[in-house]
């Protein structure tokens, strides 16, 4: 990902990362409480002069924990470099979650990786941050370690949105689970987008006369059923669609996945990478009685998502795509 270094495991860092002041989390979905954090990191880099990093884990932990019941990732690791990138951090480092990590104890993790192979300037945390084995590392414990091994720690407090309702990553899954992708946007500060390669599929669509880029979605991805008002990148421009995420009852009833019909293109784009953002739910996804009948209520979703999408212009601030096509 240009302008940002995604760093795996590093025993140390390169020069031109050298004493970075770094946040840390999960940071699932990069979302507004996320953001608060992310923010005064790359505010006091820049006072002090350093670089500016996230540090987070891969797998999620949830997922080594509880293995066959995976968390609903709302920005796998490709997803996730986007947006670091988009707000201007320096490095993204994915630390490996595994038996190791998972019993590493929480001075030994603060010891080895904070003070010892990254050599952190300043380390910036929320409330509730918890880490170490059996998750008896405390925001209150970083605090202590910096003091000792000389470097800055600063402590967040929670973030809520406007009339209420905490910003979580919790929070922004079930809205999508819902298929409300609205809020899930206004808890991100952005809108929720996938990325994917588009697959070769049996060309139903074509056939119908709504041709379609399909993706294949993260095994993990709980988005409701049905049909979105959508914008993709394609060839470094901005296309407005409709996409129906689901099973093709009508047809087949098979594994989930993501088709995009997108408005006035005509363009191949088997074999390439599409980043599509959701703005808005239409409807749940249904059976219908014949071919004729769905055609007919796809035309009608056309309308309407053009519709929705005529109230958003493009490039808007909380578009991923702003970045991507500056």
């Amino acid at each position: 990902m240009p302008g940002i270094a995604l760093l795996r495991d590093p025993r140390s860092l390169p020069e031109a990362l050298a004493h970075p002041v770094i946040a840390i989390g999960n940071f699932d979905g990069l979302h507004r409480g996320h953001r608060a954090v992310i923010d005064r990191t790359l505010a006091l880099a820049q006072r002090l002069g350093r670089p500016s990093a996230i540090l987070t884990f891969e797998p999620h932990p949830r997922d080594f924990f509880r293995k066959g019941e995976p968390v609903f990732r709302l920005t796998p690791l490709a997803e996730k470099a986007i947006i670091a990138e988009r707000l201007g951090l320096d490095a993204l480092i994915v630390l490996s979650f595994d038996a190791e990590m998972a019993t590493t104890e929480a001075t030994a993790f603060i010891e080895e990786w904070l003070a010892s192979r990254l050599s952190i300037s300043a380390v910036i945390v929320g409330t509730d941050f918890r880490f170490g084995a059996r998750r008896l590392g405390t925001s209150g414990l970083l605090e202590r370690e910096g003091l000792r091994l000389s470097f800055g720690v600063e402590i967040l407090p929670e973030v809520a949105i406007p009339g209420g309702g905490r910003v979580s990553s919790s929070a922004v899954r079930l809205a999508l689970e819902g298929g409300d992708v609205e809020l899930a946007c206004e808890l991100l500060g952005h809108r929720w987008f996938v990325t994917g390669e588009v697959l070769h599929g049996e060309r139903r669509g074509r056939e119908l006369g709504f041709p379609t880029a399909n993706l294949r979605l993260d095994a993990s991805c709980r988005l409701r059923f049905g049909i979105y008002a959508v914008r993709a990148l394609v060839e470094g421009q901005v296309r407005d669609g409709v996409a129906s995420f689901g099973r093709r009852p009508t047809f087949d009833n098979g594994a989930p996945l993501l088709e995009v019909f997108l408005f006035d293109f005509d363009g191949d784009l088997y074999g390439r990478a599409l980043i599509v953002e959701f703005l808005s739910w239409i409807r749940a996804e249904e059976k219908f009685v014949s071919a004729e009948a769905l055609v007919a209520r796809m035309a009608q979703d056309v309308v309407e998502a053009k519709r929705r999408l005529g109230r958003v212009a493009p490039g808007a601030d909380i578009s991923i795509f702003e970045k991507q096509i500056a």
